[in-house]
């Protein structure tokens, strides 16, 4: 690799942290704010997320940021996950708690790589932490294109929320420092369609569904969670969701044309 490729990759390296967002979702103690907010800090990112937390901004989330004051002082807050993460084109979820329904499974350091190709092509991404409670609720954890899970010690898997924080901005400071990327859209014309986009994609499919009555009175969410699994996993563009929203308007024009006419 020359000289003028390896700076290449620096420079894409270290602008793709600045896009790579960690998301707190429903907080419960501020300190575990403070502790998160040191955590990045310490491995080079500052981009904080706060999801409807208790209590912030709070003395407590400041005496334990220990310095990471700027972190805290531009987290952006939001009421709800779906406007933490509307921009974003790739969103994981750090849980230990396995699903019904079949979910990627990514290690630390290979979620690490993904975030990084990702965001080394402009995508702006976010990694998600739940409650330290019950950790990422299913409805949570839907939003998100794979899951990442830590391989602690099964017979105690207990991490802090900032604990677990630190372990994936350690491993994304490892795979910026090794500087070696694929580029998550190689290949591809557009870049996938964002978290916004794909929420609009799934009301629509929704309706449609309910519109041809294609649940037959059984209850839809399993088939919901399965098709959201399927198309997150493809990763769509937007010009590829229009035409896949082009054809849900149109069944649902044929289903009412039939209701009519019959």
């Amino acid at each position: 690799m020359n000289d003028a490729v390896k700076g290449e990759t620096s420079d894409s390296t270290a602008n793709a942290l600045a896009r790579i967002r960690f998301v707190l979702v429903h907080t419960s103690h501020p300190g575990n704010i403070g502790s998160a907010a040191r955590a990045i800090r310490t491995m080079g990112m500052t981009r904080l997320a706060l999801v409807a937390p208790h209590a912030f901004p709070h003395p407590e989330a400041y005496a334990l940021a220990a310095g990471a004051d700027a972190v805290l002082d531009a987290a952006v807050i939001s009421a709800d996950l779906p406007a933490a993460i509307a921009d974003c084109r790739l969103v994981l979820g750090a849980t230990a708690r396995r699903r019904g329904v079949t979910f990627e499974e990514l290690s630390p350091r290979d979620a690490a790589q993904r975030m990084l190709a990702a965001a080394s092509v402009g995508n702006e991404v976010a990694v998600l932490f739940g409650n330290e409670r019950v950790g990422l609720e299913n409805d949570e954890i839907k939003h998100c294109h794979a899951a990442i899970t830590i391989p602690s010690d099964p017979t105690y898997s207990s991490l802090n929320l900032s604990q677990a924080v630190q372990v994936i901005a350690y491993e994304l400071r490892v795979a910026h420092l090794a500087g070696s990327t694929v580029p998550a859209t190689l290949g591809r014309v557009d870049p996938p369609a964002s978290a916004l986009e794909m929420e609009g994609f799934f009301e629509h499919l929704a309706q449609t569904l309910d519109e041809i009555e294609f649940h037959k009175g059984r209850s839809p969410h399993t088939i919901l969670q399965r098709l959201r699994r399927f198309f997150l996993r493809a990763e769509p563009d937007r010009r590829e969701l229009r035409v896949l929203r082009g054809i849900l308007a149109d069944a649902t024009r044929m289903a009412r044309l039939a209701r009519r006419d019959g």
